[in-house]
C-alpha cells in the first residue's frame, strides 16, 4: 500500500507520536537530532521556535482518528490566514494603495502561501502532479463559490428580512476578472501543451530544464501583467466601461 501511494513508511510514524513529543521535537533544534544537525538548523529554529511550538498544539493524529487533527489545523489555517490578510491590507493603506489593489496583490499573496507549500509538499511526495495542480483548483474553487457566496447568501438574506435590496458596486471588478480569465486560459492551455508535447517531457510539472524553467518565468509574467494591467486600469490609466 504504502509503495501505491508513494509514501515513505518511516513519515508515518507520525501517527503514534504523543502530545508531549511534539513540543520536544519543537523545542528542540533538529527535532534533537544534534549529532545531524547543522548551522542552518540552528538559525531556522531560532525563527521558527514561536511556530513549531505554536503548532505543536494541534492534537496527534492519533486522536480521535486523525479528524480532531484535520479540524484544529483548519482553524489555525483560518486564524493565522486571517492576520496575514489584515496586516496585507493595513499595509496597503499605510503605503496609499487603493483597496482593490491592495486585494489582488498583498492579501492575495498572504492568503495563498498555504496553498503554495500545500501543492509544494504535494508535488514532492506524489507520483504525479494531479494533487499539487488539483490543489491550486480546489483552492480557488473553495474561495469563489465558498468564500463569495456564503457571504453573499447571509447578507442578501440579512437584507431581505429588512425589505431593503443588497447591491454591491463592481467598481474595478470587471476589468480584472477578465484580464484574470484571460491569464487563466494561457495558463491552462500551457499545462495542455506540457502534457502532450515531449520537448516539455509530457508532464504538467517538472522535465527538461530549459523548457521548466520557461514556463515557470512564463507564469510569473503571467501574475506581473495581471496586477500590471489591473493596476493601470484601477488609477484611470486604462479606460474601461464596466
Amino acid at each position: 500500500m504504502a509503495s501505491l501511494v508513494q509514501v515513505d513508511m518511516d513519515k508515518l510514524s507520525v501517527t503514534k507520536t504523543s502530545w508531549g513529543q511534539q513540543f520536544r521535537d519543537a523545542m528542540n533544534v533538529n527535532g534533537g537530532d544534534l549529532e545531524t544537525a547543522k548551522f542552518g538548523h540552528y538559525i531556522g529554529h531560532a525563527l521558527a521556535f514561536f511556530w513549531k511550538v505554536l503548532f505543536a498544539l494541534v492534537p496527534p493524529t492519533a486522536i480521535a482518528g486523525g479528524w480532531l487533527t484535520f479540524f484544529v489545523s483548519l482553524l489555525f489555517i483560518a486564524l493565522l490566514t486571517a492576520i496575514v490578510g489584515d496586516v496585507a491590507a493595513i499595509f496597503g493603506c499605510l503605503v496609499g494603495l487603493k483597496d482593490s489593489i491592495t486585494a489582488i496583490s498583498f492579501v492575495a499573496l498572504g492568503t495563498s502561501l498555504p496553498d503554495t507549500f500545500a501543492s509544494m509538499i504535494a508535488a514532492k511526495n506524489s507520483k504525479t502532479a494531479d494533487d499539487a495542480i488539483g490543489n491550486v483548483t480546489g483552492s480557488n474553487s473553495v474561495n469563489v463559490f465558498l468564500g463569495l457566496g456564503l457571504p453573499w447568501l447571509i447578507a442578501a438574506s440579512y437584507w431581505e428580512s429588512k425589505n431593503l435590496p443588497f447591491t454591491v458596486k463592481a467598481g474595478d471588478l470587471s476589468f480584472s476578472v477578465l484580464v484574470f480569465s484571460v491569464c487563466c486560459i494561457l495558463s491552462m492551455s500551457v499545462l495542455i501543451l506540457r502534457r502532450y508535447f515531449s520537448v516539455f517531457g509530457k508532464a504538467e510539472l517538472g522535465g527538461p530544464v530549459i523548457p521548466k524553467y520557461v514556463c515557470s518565468i512564463f507564469f510569473i509574467f503571467l501574475w506581473i501583467g495581471y496586477l500590471t494591467l489591473s493596476g493601470l486600469q484601477a488609477y484611470g490609466h486604462i479606460k474601461w466601461q464596466s
